[in-house]
């Protein structure tokens, strides 16, 4: 199952309510986003990021979980970032995409995306009040 995987160093956060799929499609075209991909999930993010000035940067700090060598481990443990920088970032991302249409458009095929958002910025929060520090992981099944 495609899920994303968010560890805090207080434990485990909220769980998502619901299937996380689609938030790990969103965050992987917000990567390819960069390298030119056309997919509706990366126009989308071209909008947010250049037209909304959407903050993109924590969000796009994750890997896959299976470590399966030193590197691996490495990059995870690099991948350990400030709660509160990746909430402020996911929530102006929700403002952004609640307001425009054509963001709302290009992502309806993916209807999981907002509520998920919504999910992780209070993932994010929780673990902003325990003074930890969270990292975003995905796994593709």
């Amino acid at each position: 199952m495609t899920e994303l995987i968010v560890q805090t160093t207080a434990g485990g956060p909220p769980a998502f309510r619901g299937p996380s799929a689609d938030l790990v499609y969103f965050l992987s075209f917000a990567a390819a986003e960069r390298y030119g991909s056309q997919h509706e999930l990366s126009q989308a993010v071209t909008l947010l990021r250049h037209q909304h000035k959407v903050p993109l940067g924590p969000l796009l700090r994750f890997t896959d979980i299976r470590a399966e060598s030193d590197a691996d481990r490495q990059e995870q443990e690099r991948l350990w970032q400030d709660p509160a920088a990746l909430a402020d970032a996911v929530e102006r991302l929700i403002q952004a995409f609640q307001a425009s249409r054509k963001v709302q458009e290009l992502c309806s095929g993916f209807p999981e995306i907002l509520p998920r958002l919504e999910d992780l910025r209070d993932q994010a929060r929780w673990a902003a009040e325990r003074g930890a520090r969270i990292r975003l992981l995905y796994t593709l099944d």
